[in-house]
């Protein structure tokens, strides 16, 4: 049958499985529009920002494992998604984002909203596309798909020229291309057995690609095997549950004592889906210095990228485990009862101020087991690592890599589509005021999410930096501005509490998730913490575990 392009982008999305898509209208994308209205059968999502788009794009991929789609015009709406682009391709989060360009006749002319979206995100992207040639578009929006869900995962832009919406061909509906199973090199599978079976005390680092390859169930069975603790990075987070008799925590420069205790301790490290970051490995030269380190990833590009290996295999994690699962021998618990000792209580002040920790250790409690959670970056983000447990894999949504101020409520808007469920957002005032036009959204089509903005009137993460390493010049990290976050929640038809005292979190709490449960709506809760309050404990950029701080002077 014969269709226009826009038809076919249409058509071809739903062959995709695609059900909703974020996004933001404009001129060089009315055709797409208008074949989208009349097609009918995708829900559409418009944000306040393309930014958000491509958030909430990337929110709906991390918690469901799909593919996420946004959509924005030529020029300034298609580098607003440029970010969002950017924190998906850190991640390895499959998305796919759709712009229109101005005609063939134009291309190239500095017309009217004209940009070179292909060549600004090439860098940024697994791979991109412009669409020149209506009959090359169906192949191409198919391609695209397979690349952001094959290997390593990541997104891709197609860039459709307006005469190619407008254009007509024919148009073949055909199924999804089947995604290939990994290669697996048995050799290299049974060397790293052989390894993890002469370590006397191994250590798992459970990274994203854990997640990402839906591993996790085996990673379990794999820990138990060895009788080996895990800890996970902050990509790696609910790729074991928090609760595991073997679960560490996480690793790095605001890792647990008992994870980072642990790793100097070990003989053997064996990192699963990760790359060894600056946030991880610290000091990379001395990270893993006198122990062996058995590498699993599905990029070829990750090993010895950072910390030099001493094998590496080349495979999916989830295929990786089901082979080397019948060469490992079982071990007593000699090495996880030392790991035990390395635990401590929790070093928490016994007073009555209001910190983050206690409300989030009671929302934690409170909100709704297993749903989502989406922090933004900052102290706020390290403080829901290390206090908001999760029990499963894609619950704990954030931005890692590029560490990306305003992340959240666009990926909370999207987790929400995803998984029709209620999502906790935990935000400061510093994201909160660089994404704040996104509640509109979550108003509008009556998301529920519970909003915990950690208000502290500070840059707070920055602020604390100063404060180690500038000697307390605040320069520009302190807000306080005037805005009245309940009367602006208030004001854009969401509901607004204030949580001043501890004695104020449970009431509060619960009346927010309460709400937003029964009400289809967004919650909005000021939290009044302090700006001395310090993300602990920390290790200095650069420096080697041993120098783990667990206490810093609060004024």
């Amino acid at each position: 049958m014969k269709l226009t392009g826009a038809e076919i982008l249409i058509n071809c999305l739903i062959e995709q499985g695609v059900d909703t898509i974020f996004g933001y209208p404009g001129g060089s994308v009315l055709d797409i529009y208008d074949a989208l209205y009349r097609n009918g059968k995708i829900n559409h999502i418009l944000t306040a920002h393309e930014q958000g788009a491509a958030h909430a794009a990337d929110g709906y991929a991390r918690a469901t494992g799909k593919v996420g789609v946004c959509f924005a015009t030529s020029g300034p709406g298609a580098t607003n998604l440029v970010t969002g682009i950017a924190t998906a391709y850190m991640d390895s989060v499959p998305l796919v984002a759709v712009t229109g360009n101005v005609g063939l006749n134009n291309l190239g002319r500095d017309s009217f909203q004209e940009v070179d979206i292909a060549g600004i995100t090439m860098p940024i992207t697994k791979h991109n596309y412009i669409v020149k040639d209506v009959k090359e578009l169906a192949e191409t929006i198919r391609r695209a798909f397979y690349i952001a869900n094959s290997g390593r995962k990541g997104p891709v832009l197609i860039d459709i020229l307006k005469n190619v919406q407008i254009a007509e061909c024919e148009y073949e509906p055909a199924k999804p291309y089947p995604l290939k199973e990994f290669g697996l090199d048995a050799a290299a599978v049974k060397a790293t057995a052989e390894a993890i079976n002469g370590a006397a005390r191994p250590v798992i680092i459970a990274g994203g690609g854990v997640i990402a390859s839906g591993a996790s169930a085996y990673l379990k069975q794999f820990a138990k095997k060895i009788n080996a603790p895990v800890t996970y990075t902050l990509m790696g987070k609910g790729s074991i549950a928090d609760g595991d008799a073997r679960c560490l925590g996480m690793l790095g420069m605001h890792g647990t004592v008992s994870a980072v205790k642990a790793v100097m301790a070990s003989d053997a490290l064996i990192a699963l889906g990760t790359r060894f970051s600056d946030r991880v490995a610290l000091n990379r030269d001395l990270f893993a210095n006198g122990k062996k380190v058995i590498h699993i990833d599905i990029d070829n590009a990750e090993f010895d990228k950072n910390v030099k290996t001493t094998m590496h295999v080349l495979a999916d994690i989830d295929a990786y485990l089901k082979a080397v699962m019948p060469l490992l021998k079982e071990r007593s618990d000699e090495w996880m009862d030392e790991v035990h000792s390395f635990e401590e209580g929790e070093k928490l002040k016994a007073d009555t101020s209001l910190m983050a920790y206690k409300i989030l250790k009671r929302a934690c409690a409170l909100a709704p087991k297993g749903n989502p959670v989406i922090a933004d970056v900052g102290q706020h983000q390290m403080w829901t690592a290390q206090y908001f447990a999760a029990e499963k894999p894609r619950q704990f949504l954030t931005s890692g890599g590029l560490g990306t101020m305003g992340y959240s409520m666009g990926a909370a808007i999207g987790a929400a589509f995803g998984t029709g469920k209620l999502c906790t957002v935990v935000v400061g005032d510093g994201c909160f005021n660089m994404n704040m036009n996104e509640l509109s959204t979550a108003v509008t089509n009556g998301v529920p999410l519970v909003i915990l903005l950690m208000n502290n009137s500070v840059l707070g993460m920055v602020r604390q930096w100063q404060k180690i390493f500038y000697g307390r010049r605040f320069s520009q990290t302190t807000l306080n501005k005037k805005t009245d976050y309940v009367a602006f929640a208030e004001s854009f038809g969401a509901k607004g509490l204030r949580i001043t005292a501890e004695s104020e979190i449970d009431p509060v709490l619960n009346e927010a998730y309460s709400y937003a449960a029964k009400n289809s709506c967004p919650v909005l809760v000021d939290c009044r913490i302090s700006c001395d309050e310090n993300v602990l404990p920390m290790i200095k950029p650069g420096q080697t575990y041993d120098a783990q701080l667990d206490k810093m002077e609060e004024n």
